[in-house]
């Protein structure tokens, strides 16, 4: 049967579309934006773990009163925004604890500050329990969180799902699959929607890991968060297995800070999550 130039052209575009579709990396482009350009760690301190024929960059941190004591009664380990970055922030938030001796250890996803690339979605949840194995190491039997905002509460929510971790807090939960599927979806007739949503790994499956993870929780939602829509943070609350208590942060955007009462309302919560009398 004789193929019309038609027929091949609308051969060749397929081709190309599928080509992209498989092995183009194509969530990793439109999800990631890692950076590498040097950023002030305040007072930081930097250390690297091996990973897949790499390493991975951590940025630790003590609160003062883990300082005075010489010693931390709880490790967090943090998981930043998309285009953000540990160790701008891995020292200040030290200093949030309400009085606690807490240590925080940020990480870099892969590709991004100090840790080896390639930035692959793929790399997240793999680079996420390589971190917390190595602070697992460092803390013996010192409790850890998982602290994740934004996508890394896709990385926080696998540790959760896969390690024993003392509790879990979430910073406006993406559930990355549903997401691009019902925001971006309609425009392209789900023609990229789709095929995207299909490659973005299992072990980021936010609702999956929900209902995996056993450790007490808490969400912190931004009411007015304009990059990940209130009901989707909701689908990761809703399928979370644990017990949990959900803090609305009310008029908040998605990367507006805790403060106010909502800040009043985190420590509370805090004294739920890890009660003092355990430490």
């Amino acid at each position: 049967m004789k193929i019309s130039a038609g027929q091949r052209l609308l051969l060749v575009v397929a081709a190309v579309y599928f080509g992209v579709m498989l092995f183009g990396h194509l969530p990793d482009h439109l999800i990631l934006f890692p950076t590498k350009a040097p950023i002030g760690a305040g007072g930081a301190v930097r250390k690297t773990v091996p990973f897949q024929h790499g390493e991975l960059e951590l940025w630790t941190a003590q609160s003062r009163r883990a300082q005075e004591k010489d010693t931390a009664d709880i490790y967090v380990l943090r998981f930043y925004g998309n285009a953000d970055r540990a160790e701008r922030w891995v020292a200040v938030e030290a200093e949030m604890w309400n009085d606690r001796a807490v240590e925080i250890w940020g990480m870099n996803y892969p590709g991004f500050g100090g840790s080896t690339g390639p930035a692959r979605l793929s790399r997240i949840g793999p680079a996420a329990l390589a971190a917390f194995d190595e602070l697992k190491r460092h803390a013996v039997d010192r409790p850890i969180v998982p602290f994740g905002a934004s996508i890394g509460a896709t990385a926080a929510l696998h540790v959760a799902a896969q390690r024993p971790v003392a509790g879990l807090i979430l910073h406006n939960p993406v559930p990355l699959r549903e997401m691009i599927l019902q925001r971006f979806g309609w425009w392209n007739l789900w023609l990229l929607a789709g095929p995207v949503a299909l490659q973005v790994p299992k072990d980021l499956d936010s609702i999956e890991n929900a209902k995996a993870a056993r450790a007490r929780a808490i969400f912190l939602l931004s009411e007015r968060d304009e990059v990940v829509a209130p009901r989707f943070h909701r689908l990761v609350v809703n399928a979370y297995a644990g017990e949990k208590r959900v803090i609305a942060l009310r008029g908040a955007y998605h990367n507006d800070p805790i403060e106010g009462t909502a800040l009043a309302d985190f420590y509370g919560a805090l004294d739920w999550l890890l009660p003092r009398s355990s430490q």
